[in-house]
């Protein structure tokens, strides 16, 4: 009997051996692989694409194990360094930027990267700082697509007139130099330039009304994205103009993809932004890990102060006659969406 309780009291003991061994070698909560912690801070969400550039990188991110942060810093550079310094004392891995002003955050990249934190200028140039890499389109094609499109139709020894978006953007100056330099090559005249702060479309409609003697004037109009020219062409309409001035933009709005299949907007510039944030993404998580940015896409740039990897992605100009080819069959818009207003044009 004593035997067979020895026997009992020794399986016991092993038993329970075993139980804390297994518990000993099982994966804490703190133990598990820590994810990937991804700040990213808008500008705005007033510019229509910015929703899109959003959700495509939170669902790409999150798809490769990390989480992101979103931040909106409402057009205020104040804010967004707030914003900034938020990631940082969290300890973010990567903080992805889109920049109010690309002059005013130097010194907050400084402090990411004090703390050894991965920065991403995406869309805008953050100048004279050490990004890691910096993320866009070709922004001076964009500006030589509006003006080709305007020579194309005529536009050789006319007049425009230029409405940009604030020059705190470093794109705008990009867009509208190879602009006026392809102006200046089909002598066409510039009859003046106005910037809307933080890209405030109803500053460009206040300044259309304010001077429609000059608007008189105009053969076409270049607008800096395709909200300003949501404010330009209605207001053109009061007048009986829209259609007969040549308006352009970018994004590819819906709305003026619309405007385009109507005949009040020339063209826009398709940027694929499913292509940026998916690429911005995979970026970010691979610096996270500590890897380098490769790919037949990365060049470098010169921003000022430091030469950063640059991935940049090309965009495609957009009129009536290749929107289907391009907005339509890629599924950035549908069809019955773009030809809403015009169904008798539909294809």
């Amino acid at each position: 009997m004593k035997g067979k309780l020895t026997f009992i009291l020794c399986l016991l003991l092993l038993l329970t051996s075993c139980g804390n061994a297994n518990q000993k070698n099982r994966p804490t909560q703190t133990q598990e692989t820590k994810k990937i912690q991804i700040g990213m801070s808008f500008d705005s969400f007033v510019i229509e694409r910015w929703q899109r550039d959003r959700d495509v990188f939170v669902s790409t991110a999150k798809e490769l194990g990390a989480e992101v942060n979103v931040q909106n810093a409402n057009g205020d550079l104040a804010e967004q360094k707030k914003q900034i310094d938020y990631f940082i004392e969290k300890e973010m891995d990567v903080i992805v930027i889109i920049c109010v002003d690309s002059d005013g955050l130097r010194s907050s990249v400084n402090k990411a990267k004090e703390k050894g934190i991965k920065v991403i200028a995406y869309d805008r140039l953050i100048k004279d700082s050490d990004v890691d890499l910096y993320i866009s389109f070709d922004n001076t094609r964009v500006g030589g697509m509006m003006a080709e499109a305007l020579i194309d139709q005529g536009l050789a020894g006319g007049s425009v007139l230029m409405l940009g978006g604030t020059t705190a953007d470093n794109n705008v100056s990009l867009v509208e130099g190879k602009f006026r330099r392809t102006m200046q090559e089909n002598e066409v005249t510039i009859l003046d330039s106005f910037h809307a702060d933080g890209w405030l479309a109803e500053l460009a409609a206040e300044y259309i009304y304010e001077h429609m003697d000059t608007v008189f004037k105009a053969d076409a109009i270049m607008c800096g994205n395709d909200d300003i020219a949501s404010r330009v062409v209605p207001a053109l309409a009061e007048r009986r103009l829209a259609g007969k001035v040549l308006v352009t933009g970018q994004d590819a709005d819906l709305e003026a993809c619309q405007r385009i299949v109507e005949g009040t907007q020339l063209m826009t510039v398709y940027k694929p932004v499913e292509k940026l944030a998916q690429r911005a993404a995979e970026c970010a998580v691979a610096l996270a890990q500590g890897q380098k940015i490769t790919g037949e896409d990365v060049t470098v740039l010169d921003n000022g102060s430091f030469l950063v990897p640059y991935v940049g992605l090309e965009p495609i100009s957009v009129t009536k006659d290749n929107i289907n080819d391009v907005i339509i069959n890629s599924g950035f818009h549908l069809k019955e969406d773009v030809y809403l207003n015009v169904p008798d044009k539909m294809p």
